[in-house]
């Protein structure tokens, strides 16, 4: 196995990397069975974790060695063993083994078949300069992908193909912009006779957009760490939409105190409390829904979700700030 040089290795399957001389230990053994285990297995390469299976050589955890060393011979490797192992799937590429090992720290990681049997390991040392040079790679492509740009192929691009690569994301903002400015126009009359709302559209639209933008993110970076169950994308998206919701309420606390201060208006600050709420909580949902979604349709959430939770958001939260200003001061 060498070492990888360029950046098109990155998509060849780990598979053709992994070491097969690493430690197996049994999960029915105890710390001074395990040990022995490990002094006949004559491994040559560096040992980093102990890897725990059961008889049908499945892996069920992982003991670091310090563990391993300060137990007594008779505890049991079950009771000391971590169990929540981070495994890359038979099915992975070097670049997902690069981005596991960014994210997790970790110096090895095992490679798993579907029925959870380990087929070997990927050692940190093999992608030392590939790791630091994904990580400044993947940086500046992760910020322009969240706007529809795809940095490398933009970089190599000619002329019309640049414009192909741009334009179809812009659309989403193009989009979004005029069913925005429907929507003002449908709420032209409290707009004229209730001018101060008019002043604080943009902090409505800012607050809704840096909620969706942090949503998204953080929601691509677990992505990035493994697929998802059913019940865990349940479970995040509600507490994505609770997070949402505690930040919109917080958000538009202040802000309606401040207008309250300000102009002295109850019923224009109710409606800046109630809308940045609302709206706050809807852009964590679609910050974390789109990406999400465009993943389960195999589309790469990357490119895409960033013009299109924008576009919502800004689209929902008119309707709910000049909505709610018709109903309270129309």
């Amino acid at each position: 196995m060498g070492k990888l040089s360029k950046a098109g290795h990155l998509d060849e399957p780990v598979l053709n990397h992994v070491r097969k001389d690493f430690v197996r230990v049994l999960e029915s053994d105890s710390v001074g069975e395990a040990l022995a285990r490990i002094q006949r297995s004559q491994v040559e390469g560096r040992i980093v974790y102990f890897y725990v299976v059961d008889e049908a050589d499945r892996l069920r955890g992982v003991i670091p060695t310090r563990r391993l060393l300060l137990n007594t011979p008779e505890t049991p490797v079950a009771d000391i063993m971590h169990r929540a192992v981070v495994t890359l799937p038979a099915t992975a590429t070097l670049m997902d083994a690069c981005e596991f090992f960014i994210m997790h720290r970790l110096l090895a990681l095992p490679v798993v078949d579907p029925e959870g049997r380990i087929q070997g390991i990927v050692d940190v040392e093999l992608y030392t300069d590939e790791i630091t040079d994904l990580a400044a790679r993947q940086e500046s492509e992760d910020v322009f992908q969240l706007i529809g740009v795809r940095l490398a192929e933009v970089r190599e691009a000619n002329l019309p193909a640049a414009f192909r690569g741009r334009f179809p994301w812009l659309m989403c903002n193009i989009a979004g912009g005029l069913a925005c400015a429907l929507l003002a126009a449908w709420h032209e009359e409290v707009l004229a006779n209730v001018v101060v709302l008019a002043m604080f559209i943009p902090i409505v639209l800012a607050l809704a957009e840096s909620v969706s933008i942090q949503s998204l993110t953080l929601t691509l970076q677990v992505h990035g760490a493994g697929q998802f169950s059913r019940k865990k994308i349940v479970a995040a998206l509600r507490r994505e939409v609770l997070v949402g919701g505690l930040l919109g309420l917080a958000c538009g606390g202040v802000v309606g105190a401040a207008a309250w201060l300000w102009q002295g208006r109850e019923r224009v600050a109710l409606c800046l409390v109630i809308s940045i709420a609302l709206a706050v909580a809807t852009a964590a949902l679609f910050g974390f829904a789109v990406p999400t979604a465009l993943r389960a349709a195999q589309r790469d959430p990357k490119a895409a979700s960033g013009p299109i939770a924008l576009a919502m958001t800004d689209i929902a939260t008119l309707f709910y700030y000049l909505g709610l200003a018709t109903i309270l001061l129309g």
